[in-house]
C-alpha cells in the first residue's frame, strides 16, 4: 500500500519483493539494486531490469497494475483484488500457515469497518492501520489437525489437548531488560504527572528501589504468564526446559512447578530418553499405572457386562409450558366469545375502525403513564404535544377528545389515590397460580399500581371499550384478568389489603372489584 502511494519508497518494495507474494531472495535484490545510478529507485531499477529476467517482467507487470488500481478504486476493492484474484491470500497462507488466515481476515474487516466510518482513501486508511492498531483475538478451535508453536501471549484463548511449556532456564527478570526510563511519582518536588529517572549507568539507592519495583513487577508478570500457560492444556501438560553451562536461574518455571508439585509428584521409571535430570508424573485421576495397564490388555483381560440402562433410548424432553399471561383469561372463564366491541362510540360521536380505536388506547395509556410524573400545570401542554405527535393522522376532534378524557382522569378526586405519590405505571409482575388443573408460571404488566402502607391498588386501564352502566354488565374476563393481578400482588403483600379496579377512561368510571367476585373469577380459573 505504502509503495502504490510513493514511487521511491526503497524500503517498501524491498519488503514486498522478498514476501512470499515474490519470493525475491537477497540475490535477486542485490542483482536489482546494486549499481544503479545516482537518484534511480528500486522501482526504476525493477523496472529496467524487466526485460533481462522474466521473474522481475511479472514482478514489475505486478506491481505496476497495482499502482494504478490504488489510485482510483476504494480500499476495500483494492485489497479485495489483490488478496483474491492475484493470489496473494493463498500464497501468505501458504508459505505462513493457517494463522496468516486470521490476520488477513481481520485486515479485511478493519478495511470495511473503515469505509463505513467515511474513512477514504489508500493514504488515510494506512495512517488509521498504524495509530489504532488493532488486536487479533483467537477463538478456541479444537478440530485443527496441527502442532502449533506460539509464544504465551498468544495462546490467550487457546487450549490443546497436549500442550509443552519449555523453559529456556534464563532469569525471570534479568537487569539489562529493565527499561532506560523508569517511571515514578516524585515526592519532593511540586510535579502531578508521572516523572522518568534516565538509569545512564550510575548507582545510588533511590534507584535501586525504583529497578527493584520494576524487577517485582516483572517477576510477578513472569509467573502470571506461567499461570496462562498451564491453563491451556485439556488433557496433558508437560513442562520442560534447557539451561546452558551455568545451569538454571532461581524462580523459573520449571523450578515453581518442581517445588510446587514435589510431594504430589512421582517418578517416571520408563520417562523418555535422552532427557537430562529426574522425570516426574503429577496427576489428579485414579488410572493405573502404565505397566498394569499394558500388561492387562496383554493378558486379554475383559471389562464386565455393559449396562443394559446404557442401551435404552433416552425419555423425550418435556418441555416447558409457556407462562400464562392474565389478558388470556377471558379465554378460559367465558364459555362464548365476547362480542366485537362496538364501533360507535358516544364519546367520539362517529364510527371508528378497531385499528384506530387500539392506537387511541396505546395513546391513552402512555400519557396516563407519563403525566402524573410531571407538575400539573406542565400536563395540559405536554398532553397536547405529545398527541400532536402521536396522532399526527388523526382528526382534531379525536386529539382533543383524548386529551380531555386524560385530562378528566388526572383531575379528578375520585382518582386522586389511583395517581398519589409513589405509584408507579406499567409494572412488570410475576409468579405461580393454579390455572385449569395445574399450577402455571404467569407474568402480566399491571397499568397502575399504588401501594401504601395499609393496602395495594391495583388499576386496570380499559380504552377501547364502550364503558358497562353497571357492575354486572363488565365481562367476566376482565375480572378474571384483574383477579389474576391481585392475587399476583398478594403474594407480594400478604400484610396488606389488596384492591382492585378497572378504570374506563371514556367516561371515566371506575367499577372497584369485591374480594368476593376476584376469588369466584380464580376459583373458575383453576378449574376451567
Amino acid at each position: 500500500g505504502r509503495f502504490a502511494m510513493q514511487e521511491n519508497d526503497d524500503l517498501s518494495l524491498a519488503a514486498l519483493l522478498r514476501s512470499p507474494v515474490f519470493q525475491f531472495s537477497d540475490d535477486d535484490l542485490f542483482d536489482n539494486a546494486c549499481g544503479r545510478g545516482e537518484g534511480v529507485s528500486l522501482w526504476r531499477s525493477l523496472e529496467a531490469a524487466a526485460e533481462a529476467r522474466a521473474e522481475f517482467a511479472r514482478a514489475a507487470a505486478t506491481l505496476s497494475r497495482w499502482r494504478n488500481e490504488a489510485a482510483f478504486r476504494p480500499v476495500v476493492e483494492f485489497y479485495g483484488g489483490v488478496l483474491g484474484r492475484d493470489g496473494v491470500r493463498a500464497a501468505l497462507i501458504a508459505r505462513l500457515g493457517h494463522e496468516a488466515g486470521e490476520i488477513l481476515d481481520e485486515f479485511a474487516n478493519y478495511a470495511f469497518a473503515s469505509e463505513r466510518a467515511g474513512i477514504a482513501g489508500l493514504g488515510a486508511f494506512l495512517e488509521t492501520l498504524d495509530t489504532a492498531s488493532p488486536e487479533i483475538k483467537r477463538e478456541i478451535d479444537q478440530a485443527r489437525d496441527e502442532v502449533r508453536i506460539m509464544t504465551v501471549h498468544a495462546a490467550k484463548g487457546l487450549e490443546a489437548p497436549v500442550v509443552f511449556l519449555v523453559d529456556n532456564g534464563a532469569e525471570p527478570a534479568p537487569p539489562q531488560h529493565l527499561p532506560k526510563l523508569i517511571p515514578f511519582k516524585p515526592k519532593t518536588i511540586p510535579w502531578r504527572g508521572k516523572a522518568y529517572l534516565w538509569r545512564a549507568g550510575f548507582k545510588n539507592t533511590f534507584l535501586e528501589e525504583l529497578e527493584a519495583a520494576e524487577r517485582a513487577r516483572a517477576e510477578e508478570e513472569y509467573r502470571r504468564l506461567l499461570y496462562v500457560g498451564m491453563t491451556r492444556a485439556e488433557d496433558r501438560l508437560l513442562i520442560c526446559g534447557y539451561h546452558g553451562v551455568k545451569g538454571p536461574k532461581d524462580g523459573i518455571w520449571h523450578q515453581l512447578v518442581s517445588e510446587a508439585l514435589a510431594e504430589a509428584s512421582e517418578p517416571v521409571a520408563d520417562g523418555p530418553a535422552g532427557l537430562d535430570g529426574e522425570v516426574l508424573r503429577y496427576r489428579s485421576t485414579s488410572a493405573p499405572p502404565r505397566a498394569e495397564a499394558a500388561k492387562a490388555q496383554a493378558e486379554g483381560t475383559v471389562p464386565g457386562e455393559f449396562p443394559a440402562a446404557l442401551r435404552q433410548p433416552l425419555p423425550p424432553e418435556v418441555s416447558l409450558p409457556r407462562p400464562f399471561a392474565p389478558s388470556g383469561a377471558a379465554a378460559l372463564v367465558e364459555p362464548v366469545p365476547e362480542a366485537a366491541l362496538r364501533q360507535i362510540s358516544p364519546v367520539l360521536g362517529e364510527d371508528i375502525g378497531p385499528g384506530f380505536a387500539i392506537e387511541r388506547g396505546t395513546a391513552i395509556h402512555q400519557l396516563l403513564q407519563v403525566l402524573p410524573q410531571l407538575a400539573e400545570d406542565d400536563r395540559e401542554e405536554a398532553a397536547r404535544r405529545y398527541l400532536a405527535r402521536r396522532g399526527a393522522g388523526w382528526d382534531a376532534g379525536d386529539r382533543q377528545a383524548a386529551q380531555r378524557s386524560v385530562m378528566s382522569i388526572l383531575g379528578d378526586k375520585r382518582f386522586a389515590a389511583v395517581f398519589a405519590p409513589g405509584s408507579r405505571a406499567e409494572v412488570e409482575i410475576a409468579g405461580h397460580l393454579r390455572v385449569a388443573g395445574a399450577v402455571r408460571a404467569v407474568s402480566g404488566k399491571i397499568d397502575r399500581l399504588a401501594v401504601s402502607d395499609a393496602q395495594a391498588l391495583i388499576v386496570d386501564y380499559k380504552t377501547n371499550r364502550i364503558p358497562p352502566r353497571e357492575f354486572g354488565q363488565i365481562p367476566p374476563g376482565y375480572v378474571a384478568q384483574i383477579a389474576v393481578y391481585a392475587a399476583l400482588v398478594h403474594q407480594i403483600f400478604p400484610d396488606r389489603e389488596v384492591r382492585a379496579g378497572l378504570l374506563f377512561t371514556e367516561t371515566p368510571e371506575m367499577f372497584d372489584i369485591p374480594e368476593g367476585v376476584m376469588a369466584e373469577a380464580l376459583e373458575r380459573l383453576a378449574v376451567s
